[in-house]
């Protein structure tokens, strides 16, 4: 497997090279030159194998041979170990033909787990074949910085920046990052929004000078390995609605696109997703993109799913390359003009494969509170505000009633405690090993939103 950068410009590179670049040398993201394939008899043979089975025999076929599959299994066996359910990932029926696939049993109880404890420790691995120590730079909206964290920290390869929006991400995320005593892992709270830590952090990677000594690397899933690991619950969960006999329908709460574009890398494998729903809050760029063929940057507004609160969703640029035709010359001239005028208008053969492939719904405020209100009230079940998010847009966009529609429910309840208060006048209690959250400590610095200081900040503690 060898991989290619979106803008066609920068070097082309096998599995491990990529891992460590993140972003491209180019500014695009790394794709495969070609998607490999799952035959139906081998997704038949998933049906009730561990989902870290699953898993290894999905990477493998990405990471190969960089990364062999007898080196994965140990990484991949012991990343999933940390879970609290035996299923991993495992389905909740919701309704009749609908199910909530419960993305929040991992360490930092949120998705961003099922990709980050594989990420962890492929850093670990390749960076102690070649000797090296990189500095992982990430922006978080709420959920990657605590998973990112967690597979980060105390690796003595490895030195972390994670930044978040100041005020706009909710305690309990702050606190997940911020109560990590671990002295390779520094937070930073910007002055500003998720776009622009996420912009920080492509600058970072723009300046090849400082890119190169700081030997720069992402957890954001502008990282090809977070995508490829977040392949592996589409494929799960179809099997255990009868794939590859019959695979249902998903609806994704996304905001970066990385989770919604896992689903859509899940189909080019082989996996016959029958509908794809992406879910917004009124942070909707994706939704409006649809329905207007313009991709136009809007302001980023808080909400009570701020996870979402995004309006510039970096991982679309994998899908518009195929949107082009793979042609990299046309993306680099769409996404010059987003760069200059903050929007590009959709070809309207791009338009129309694009919405053949994805519905989407933006959800307001009021939908969302009334939803969390519905679910409990309906299967006494808390679920977190995103999942509403997906609820809404699922069953508003839903083609057919005899397909199985799959709600990806994203984080646990706990971690939004204002919104579930609002909708269900109570409280989420915490998982157990982090009872004790509000106790511990924090370690944070703010930081205006600010290239130069931003830089700077990190090269004084970096360690390189």
């Amino acid at each position: 497997m060898r991989y290619i950068s979106t803008r066609g410009l920068a070097p082309t590179l096998d599995f491990s090279d990529v891992l460590l670049a993140g972003l491209a040398t180019d500014g695009g993201l790394y794709v495969p030159e070609s998607w490999p394939t799952v035959t139906p008899a081998e997704i038949a043979g998933y049906a009730c194998r561990p989902y870290a089975d699953v898993a290894i025999d999905l990477m493998a076929r990405f990471t190969e041979p960089a990364i062999s599959r007898k080196e994965l299994t140990p990484i991949v066996t012991a990343a999933y170990e940390q879970f609290d359910h035996p299923a991993v990932a495992p389905l909740r029926q919701l309704d009749s033909g609908e199910f909530l696939l419960e993305l929040f049993r991992g360490p930092t109880i949120s998705f961003k787990d099922y990709a980050l404890v594989v990420v962890g420790r492929l850093f670990d691995h390749v960076l102690r074949q070649r000797k090296l120590h990189m500095t992982v730079v990430g922006a978080t909206s709420g959920d990657t910085g605590s998973a990112a964290i967690e597979a980060c920290r105390d690796r003595d390869s490895i030195t972390a920046f994670i930044m978040h929006p100041k005020g706009r991400v909710t305690e309990v995320q702050r606190r997940q990052m911020t109560t990590v005593p671990s002295a390779n892992v520094f937070n930073i709270a910007i002055d500003g929004t998720f776009d622009d830590c996420q912009a920080l952090v492509k600058a970072m990677f723009g300046d090849a000078a400082f890119r190169d000594r700081m030997r720069l690397t992402a957890v954001n899933s502008i990282n090809w390995a977070r995508v490829m690991a977040q392949v592996v619950y589409y494929f799960t969960a179809a099997v255990a609605l009868g794939a590859p006999a019959r695979v249902p329908a998903f609806a994704v709460p996304t905001g970066n696109f990385g989770d919604a574009f896992a689903g859509h890398v899940a189909r080019r494998m082989g996996l016959a997703i029958p509908q794809m729903v992406i879910a917004t809050n009124r942070n909707d760029i994706l939704v409006r993109l649809l329905e207007t063929g313009v991709y136009r940057k809007d302001s980023v507004y808080a909400s009570l799913s701020p996870s979402i609160d995004i309006q510039v969703s970096s991982n679309f640029e994998r899908l518009l390359l195929e949107l082009e035709g793979n042609d990299t010359t046309a993306l680099r001239t769409r996404m010059t003009a987003f760069e200059k005028h903050g929007q590009f208008q959709l070809s309207a053969s791009a338009l129309a494969q694009m919405r053949s492939e994805f519905d989407g719904r933006a959800v307001s405020e009021d939908e969302t509170l009334r939803t969390m209100r519905e679910v409990l009230d309906r299967t006494g079940v808390v679920i977190d505000p995103h999942t509403a998010v997906g609820i809404v847009a699922g069953r508003a966009k839903r083609r057919r009633n005899d397909v199985p529609m799959v709600y990806l429910s994203t984080a646990h309840a706990a971690k939004f405690p204002d919104a579930v208060r609002q909708a269900i006048a109570r409280d989420a209690p915490l998982p157990a090993h982090l009872a004790d959250l509000f106790k511990r400590p924090e370690r944070c610095d703010t930081l205006p939103n600010d290239l130069r200081r931003v830089m700077a900040y990190v090269e004084e503690r970096a360690g390189v």
